[in-house]
Parts: C-alpha cells; sequence; structure tokens
C-alpha cells in the first residue's frame, strides 16, 4: 500500500472513530406517542376525549425547550370560535432525577373553529432547566383552554406513562453530588493548579496531575535506585 493511501485510510479509520465518539455521547432518549384520556371541566358539563401526546425536546443553552404536541381535539364549544379566540396552555410533570412542573403554552386558534367541532390545540412549548443531572421523564399534566372569557381545565384521568424520556445535564456541570465520605484517600491539594501533586486511590490505581506529580514520580524512582 503507497503512503498516499496508507494515510487516506488511517484519515478515514479516525474520521469514523471520532464519530462513533459523537454518537456514543449523544444524549440517550426514547420517545413515546401515549394517548391521553382526558376528563374536562367546561361551562356546559363534563366531558371527556382521548388525545394521542406527543413530547419532544431540544437542548438549547443550560435548558431543553419542550414541545407537546396534540394529535386530535380534545374539547368542543357550543358555538363558533374565531380565529384567536382561544388560547391553550397545560403543564408538562417531570418525574426522575427530580420532580417538578413545567408550564407550556401555545399561540390563539389560527383559524375560525365551527360550533361543536373538536378544538384543534396548537403545538405547547416551554423551557426546562434541570437543577439536577440524569434520567427524566416527561408525562403530559393538565390541559388549560380559555375562550371567549370561559376556562376549561382537562385532567388526564389514565395515568398516562411518559411521552418523553431523556438524559438531562444540570447547567455548570455533569450534576454529580458532592458531599459525603466515599472511603477514598485524597490528600488535598497546597500549591497552584498547574504544579500541584494531587494523589488519589481509583480502584487500586494511583492518579498523579501536574508537573509536580511527575517530578515527585522522577526523584522516587532516582532514590530507589540509589
Amino acid at each position: 500500500m503507497s503512503d498516499r493511501k496508507r494515510s487516506t485510510a488511517l484519515a478515514l479509520a479516525s474520521a469514523l472513530a471520532a464519530g462513533s465518539a459523537v454518537l456514543l455521547a449523544a444524549p440517550a432518549a426514547h420517545a413515546d406517542v401515549v394517548d391521553v384520556a382526558y376528563d374536562c371541566k367546561t361551562p356546559i358539563g363534563d366531558k371527556s376525549a382521548v388525545s394521542p401526546i406527543d413530547i419532544k425536546a431540544v437542548k438549547e443553552g443550560d435548558g431543553y425547550k419542550l414541545t407537546m404536541s396534540f394529535q386530535k381535539g380534545v374539547s368542543s364549544s357550543p358555538v363558533e370560535l374565531g380565529k384567536g379566540a382561544m388560547s391553550p396552555s397545560a403543564v408538562i410533570l417531570v418525574d426522575g432525577a427530580e420532580k417538578a412542573s413545567v408550564p407550556v403554552s401555545g399561540p390563539p386558534n389560527p383559524e375560525a373553529v365551527p360550533a361543536n367541532t373538536p378544538i384543534k390545540i396548537t403545538d405547547l412549548s416551554g423551557t426546562y432547566t434541570p437543577k439536577k443531572s440524569g434520567k427524566a421523564t416527561f408525562t403530559a399534566g393538565v390541559l388549560t383552554i380559555k375562550a371567549l372569557g370561559t376556562t376549561t381545565t382537562c385532567t388526564p384521568g389514565n395515568s398516562p406513562k411518559p411521552s418523553l424520556e431523556l438524559d438531562v445535564t444540570a447547567a455548570g456541570g455533569s450534576g454529580a453530588q458532592s458531599g459525603g465520605g466515599s472511603g477514598e484517600d485524597t490528600l488535598p491539594q497546597t500549591g497552584p493548579t498547574d504544579s500541584a501533586l494531587a494523589l488519589g486511590t481509583l480502584g487500586g490505581t494511583v492518579l498523579l496531575s501536574g508537573a509536580a506529580g511527575v517530578l515527585w514520580l522522577t526523584r522516587r524512582g532516582r532514590r530507589a535506585g540509589s
């Protein structure tokens, strides 16, 4: 194999390895479209409806933009709702690494809704900023519809399962909790960061970092050999 072909092959192998590393480092996520059975308290009495719910998350800065999508309408109006007459909002329940409630909202209806027709809910969005890292689940919570001066509240009545599972990272780090003894011996750092001798045991392996660590090993080796 010529030097040029060998160099090309090595470059390709490196690129593939780098791509694999990126894929392995990507956050694990699992999403499902979940049927949510809503029990609604409306101005004209109790109503019920089932809508498949989809929740997606996109990393934005320190948080995640959540988008909640409804596949079917969950309520109706006895009178026509003009364009922009209905405003939806909801809550997404977070569980797992931490418990939280994320408010999400969406634009008013872009078109008029005929009387006695299921109201199509626009996509609802909001931002979730985790305080702890780990696996989090996202489940549809209470839906609120405001229209013509009235409020309709729809509560999931079938204990729906999460629509999304996602590994999240808290702002400012990996979220590893500190505090409490680990049973490992660690010497305190006594000098500048770039020349500190840091010793610790991890699975029986001694870890050294910084120029002082290298110097310490060199001196120790010379003493052992003298």
